[in-house]
């Protein structure tokens, strides 16, 4: 048993003062299998405490039905295990670059605009979230002999709104729900940041890049008192799907860091080992400014140009951070963990079966919906995968503009059960002209909610109709493909064919495995879609990059024969290779 508390300038551990050298490592971005490595890696850097968020999305995915919220106590048994203090964000807001900013699309489709305000529908939500899940942190706070030393409010919400009411409901649930430890904030170091995002009575930290001294007395002119940290220090960068990967220099992070503890701060890296966004799970941007452009997905890799890399290898990053910690450890760092096994030598498969996509939605899919006009995912309860929307234009009539309005995010159309185009949100209507009498097929996929800015919550689909010329097309026949349905069971009620297509649908391959360990699955030749290996969805894949593999943790395969399925949403390459 101890007591973590907040002085006037310090952390104090049982009244010493105490400074927080802290990394941040997802347990839902690793396999399980994986986090005793990785969490070893963290204290071989020279770190004394791991912080994770917890996606609500992830454990309520609908309402009231809850799945492995257990994962957040095993993943701080296992860092207690390391010998890390621990700092949990359980939003219920995350961001974090991941679906919907964490928040459950059944929420953000109930309550649209008042999502993270004091709102009586919202906060109910919250409450039984809140009530179902802490009872996690609770029993392993410090003070009851486990490794919880903070729990933060809400997440930047300073970089969003400004109810107090609301944040000051979610500190006090906190508290009711039985957290002793310090609460805190997080915010960028703007004033109107932490004018929206503090509370008088939360201990306020600063979240940057660079520039220590100047985001610190930004700090200092809203809090006088306290210990000065940066809860998230940016070593490097996420990437969205097209653009190029974005790193930063090894020595020029270090120089950041290094400022941060002369000046007496704590700090927590973000990220110190990023992970994976598994299962579609990554979220998506708007750019501009303001956040209010076009989608800017989010890529599979959460690599983050961390100090530790998405395989859990040491980068030139994570040497040179080891080196600036070792000057601040009471005693000698451990010694770095090896590196977990890889698969070895290369392996090439190729899909022995295919499904068409009808054929699979038949089999998988949720049941067909009929109405006036198209309903969004969140009606559909479709939070992760695609949609098919089936509309007739009637005839007969001349050739006119056929257009999905309103469309989020992409959509691969069918007239007559012959390919037409690709739409976008920025080019919804179909190139070439379509006459009636015709049966028209829009495949839409998800990919990603929003996680920041004005735009969180935005409902995805053809939200606003299907119009051919200026008139809408009713009576639209609706079916839900969802991710989370793909399971070993439901794929044997798949009708496959041998595998000669390369068109859209499930395609179906085996390899054999001597000795399992880390790999990098690559596609050659195929287009966009999701793959899985036994059952375990290792993400979206996209041939406009910059991500051009998906990492396959050892940990998910198995000596002897390993099931792999590609669910192709364009079109199929001949193989596939396990590196």
């Amino acid at each position: 048993m101890a007591e973590f508390g907040v002085g006037e300038t310090d952390f104090l551990l049982d009244g010493r003062p105490v400074r927080l050298l802290s990394g941040a490592l997802h347990y839902f971005r690793v396999h399980e299998g994986q986090w005793d490595h990785r969490l070893a890696m963290l204290r071989a850097m020279g770190l004394n405490c791991v912080e994770t968020y917890v996606p609500w999305n992830l454990h309520e995915p609908a309402r009231g039905e809850y799945t492995d919220v257990e994962a957040l106590g095993r993943f701080l048994d296992a860092a207690q295990k390391a010998g890390l203090w621990a700092i949990v964000r359980p939003g219920p807001y995350i961001c974090a670059e991941w679906e919907n900013g964490g928040l459950p699309m059944w929420l953000t489709g109930l309550v649209g605009r008042r999502v993270r305000t004091d709102d009586a529908e919202y906060l109910a939500a919250v409450d039984g979230w809140f009530t179902t899940l802490l009872p996690q942190v609770v029993e392993r706070q410090i003070d009851r002999g486990g490794p919880v030393i903070m729990v933060q409010a809400e997440n930047e919400y300073g970089s969003y709104g400004s109810d107090h009411g609301y944040l000051r409901h979610v500190a006090d649930v906190l508290r009711d729900c039985g957290v002793s430890v310090p609460l805190f904030t997080s915010d960028g170091p703007e004033d109107h940041m932490l004018t929206g995002g503090s509370l008088p009575d939360v201990l306020a930290t600063v979240n940057f890049g660079s520039g220590a001294m100047d985001a610190f007395a930004a700090l200092r002119r809203h809090r006088p008192t306290g210990p000065l940290m940066c809860m998230e220090f940016w070593c490097g960068w996420f990437a969205h799907w097209g653009d190029e990967c974005v790193t930063r220099d090894a020595a020029q992070a270090a120089k950041e860091l290094r400022e941060i503890l002369e000046l007496g701060g704590s700090v927590n890296l973000y990220m110190a080992h990023g992970g994976t966004n598994f299962a579609g799970w990554a979220g998506a941007n708007r750019a501009g400014t303001l956040h209010d452009g076009l989608l800017e997905p989010t890529v599979t890799s959460y690599d983050y140009d961390a100090p530790i890399d998405e395989s859990g290898r040491p980068t030139a990053k994570f040497w040179a951070f080891r080196e600036v910690f070792a000057e601040y450890a009471e005693e000698p760092l451990p010694e770095v963990p090896p590196a977990p096994p890889l698969l070895g030598t290369g392996l090439d498969v190729r899909p022995a079966d295919w499904s068409p996509l009808d054929a699979v939605l038949d089999a998988v899919g949720d049941p067909e919906t009929m109405t006036p006009t198209p309903p969004t995912f969140e009606e559909l309860g479709v939070d992760r995968g695609l949609v098919r929307y089936r509309v007739r234009v009637p005839g007969p009539r001349r050739p006119y503009p056929l257009r999905a309005s309103g469309l989020r995010d992409r959509a691969v159309v069918y007239v007559d059960g012959v390919r037409t185009g690709v739409l976008s949100e920025d080019h919804e209507t179909l190139p070439d002209l379509v006459p009636g009498p015709a049966e028209v097929d829009f495949w839409v996929e998800s990919q990603g909610r929003v996680n920041y800015g004005p735009r969180l919550g935005e409902p995805k689909g053809i939200t606003g109709g299907v119009l051919h010329e200026r008139q809408y097309l009713h009576g639209v026949r609706a079916r839900g493909l969802r991710l989370a349905s793909f399971t070993p069971e439901a794929v044997e009620s798949v009708s496959f064919l041998p595998a000669e297509s390369g068109g859209p649908g499930l395609y179906r391959a085996s390899v054999e495995i001597e000795a399992p360990g880390d790999a990098r699955v690559e596609l050659p030749g195929w287009t966009r879609g999701f793959l899985w290996v036994n059952g375990f969805c290792l993400g979206r894949y996209w041939w406009v990059g910059p991500q051009q593999g998906l990492f396959l943790p050892g940990s998910v395969l198995r000596q002897g024969t390993n099931d792999i399925w590609v669910l192709e949403l364009e079109e199929a390459g001949a193989g596939i290779t396990l590196r």
